[in-house]
C-alpha cells in the first residue's frame, strides 16, 4: 500500500508540475520563441512538450486519481465509476464532434494524443474521469456532512449528482474559452458562440453529460453497496486535483483577458469545492490511506497540540 501511495504522490505532483510547464510553454515560449536560445536543450524540450505535454499531464492525473480511488473507495467503486465516466463521455464527445450534439459543432486539433475514430483524443474521456470523480466526491461528501453518518438519502444523492456536475462544468467555464483561442489551440468551434466564442449549448452538454455518468455511477455504487464516506483528510487529493486544474484554466483565461468566465467559475466551482471540503469531518486517517498534503497541515497540527 505504501508503494501505491508513493506512486500516487509522484503522479499527483507530476500532474501539477506538467501543468505549470504547459502554462510556461503556451504563455511564454510560444509568443517569445527566442527565449529557447537561452535554455539548455530548449528546442528539444519545447518539441517534446508540444508533442506530448497535454497527453502527459492528463495521464499523470488519471493515474493519481485512479490509485487514490482504489485505496480509498475500493476496486469496485473505481471500476464502475471509470466505466460510466469514460463510456458516457466518449459517446458524448463522438456525437459532438460528428453531429454537433450535445456540445455544438467543434473539432479537436493535434496535441492531445491518438484520436478515437479520428475525432476524439483518447485523453479527453480520461480527463472527464479524473475531474469528474474529484468533483463528485467533493460534492457528495460535502452534502452528506450535513446529514450525519448513514443518512445519505435520495435527496442528497440527487444533490450530489447535480452539484458534482456543476463543479465539473464550472471548470469548463474557465478552460474552454481560453484553450480554444490560445496561440496553439487544442480544439476549435466551427461556429463561435456568444459566450466568449463558445455556444451556450456547450455548457448544457457538459452539465448533461456529467449528470448522466455521475448518476449512473452512483446508481451502481448503491446497487453494489460501495461506500464512499470520506473525511476531510481523505478529500485532500480530489480538492488538490480540482483546484490545480481550475488554476491552470484560470491562468489561461487571465492571459486571454476573459474575466467574466473566471468570476463565474470561482462562484460556481472553486468556492463551492472548497466549502464542500471544509464541511466534511476532520477525522485523522490511517497513514496508509490518507493523502498527506500541505492543505491539511494546519488541521494535523491542531490535533497534535491537543
Amino acid at each position: 500500500m505504501r508503494n501505491l501511495l508513493a506512486i500516487e504522490r509522484f503522479c499527483l505532483y507530476g500532474h501539477i508540475v506538467a501543468m505549470v510547464f504547459g502554462l510556461a510553454g503556451l504563455l511564454w515560449v510560444v509568443p517569445h520563441p527566442g527565449v529557447l536560445e537561452y535554455l539548455p536543450a530548449g528546442q528539444t524540450l519545447f518539441r517534446w512538450s508540444m508533442a506530448g505535454g497535454g497527453v502527459g499531464y492528463i495521464l499523470l492525473g488519471t493515474v493519481a486519481v485512479a490509485i487514490y480511488a482504489y485505496r480509498t473507495l475500493g476496486m469496485g467503486s473505481l471500476v464502475t465509476f471509470a466505466i460510466a465516466a469514460v463510456g458516457i463521455s466518449v459517446t458524448s464527445e463522438l456525437l459532438g464532434t460528428s453531429t454537433g450534439f450535445p456540445f455544438g459543432h467543434y473539432s479537436y486539433l493535434n496535441g492531445l494524443g491518438y484520436k478515437i475514430a479520428g475525432l476524439v483524443p483518447f485523453t479527453i474521456p480520461l480527463s472527464w474521469f479524473y475531474l469528474g470523480l474529484s468533483s463528485f466526491l467533493l460534492a457528495r461528501s460535502g452534502l452528506a456532512a450535513g446529514g450525519g453518518a448513514g443518512r445519505y438519502g435520495w435527496v442528497q444523492s440527487i444533490g450530489a449528482v447535480l452539484l458534482g456536475s456543476v463543479l465539473l462544468t464550472s471548470w469548463d467555464f474557465v478552460l474552454d474559452p481560453a484553450m480554444s483561442q490560445t496561440a496553439m489551440p487544442f480544439w476549435y468551434w466551427h461556429e463561435p458562440g456568444a459566450f466568449f466564442g463558445m455556444p451556450y449549448q456547450n455548457f448544457a452538454g457538459w452539465l448533461g453529460t456529467g449528470v448522466v455518468f455521475m448518476g449512473v455511477a452512483l446508481g451502481l455504487w448503491k446497487r453494489f453497496r460501495f461506500s464512499s464516506d470520506l473525511d476531510q483528510n481523505q478529500l485532500v487529493l480530489p480538492l488538490m486535483v480540482y483546484l490545480a486544474n481550475f488554476g491552470f484554466a484560470l491562468v489561461m483565461s487571465l492571459a486571454a483577458g476573459f474575466y467574466v468566465p473566471i468570476v463565474l467559475g470561482i462562484l460556481t466551482g472553486a468556492l463551492p469545492a472548497v466549502l464542500c471540503w471544509r464541511a466534511t469531518a476532520q477525522e485523522p486517517g490511517d497513514g496508509d490511506n490518507v493523502m498527506t498534503a500541505p492543505i491539511d497541515a494546519a488541521v494535523t497540527a491542531k490535533v497534535a497540540l491537543k
